[in-house]
């Protein structure tokens, strides 16, 4: 058993010293996943990595104890985390209380176009994902696992405890699918 298992197991079972243990093992890998999806961000994000890492954190650990199956489950749970900031994020930013749908001009680079479709597109992913989510679980989750936390196929393949040939599989079918939804529905 390896130690995150074993303080994953011991917050399960209330250890309050067990979360402290916890983040010092697994922090530099949830900051490689949080880094790895802030890279495919549009420019001027203001949501920087070590942000999302710690809001991740708070939503992973912040509530009554957790029963973790293990190492996979801890990190499927930390993308899923992830990937709900990212959206709410996006959201918020477009918000009319927020501007709606007005972009912010830096006066010293007028040039820059700003990010807000970036944005859309992150939306409009999500929806089409909760909606494959309803239509094939699993190959939502591996697309959680694969765009919000960068994991590799085989990573994937071991969170959800499937092959390597069938995350293949599953992944061309959920990119395809993905396509199709956001296509039809103009994202």
């Amino acid at each position: 058993m390896s130690e995150v298992t074993r303080i994953l197991e011991a917050i399960g079972q209330g250890d309050p010293q067990a979360s402290h243990e916890l983040l010092p093992l697994v922090y530099e890998e949830l900051r490689r996943l949080a880094t790895h999806k802030m890279a495919n961000e549009a420019p001027g994000q203001t949501l920087q990595p070590t942000a999302l890492v710690h809001e991740a954190w708070l939503r992973l650990t912040g509530h009554a104890p957790v029963q973790w199956d293990g190492r996979a489950h801890f990190f499927g749970a930390a993308a899923e985390a992830m990937r709900r900031i990212l959206i709410d994020n996006a959201r918020r930013k477009r918000a009319l209380r927020h501007g709606g749908g007005q972009q912010r001009l830096d006066i010293e680079a007028l040039e820059i176009p700003a990010a807000s479709a970036e944005d859309d597109r992150l939306i409009a992913l999500n929806d089409a994902l909760e909606k494959l989510q309803a239509h094939d679980a699993r190959k939502a989750e591996l697309v959680k696992l694969r765009y919000f936390a960068g994991l590799t196929i085989d990573e994937a393949a071991r969170v959800l405890r499937i092959s390597e040939p069938t995350a293949k599989r599953d992944w061309v079918y959920a990119r395809a699918w993905l396509y199709n939804e956001m296509k039809q529905s103009g994202g």
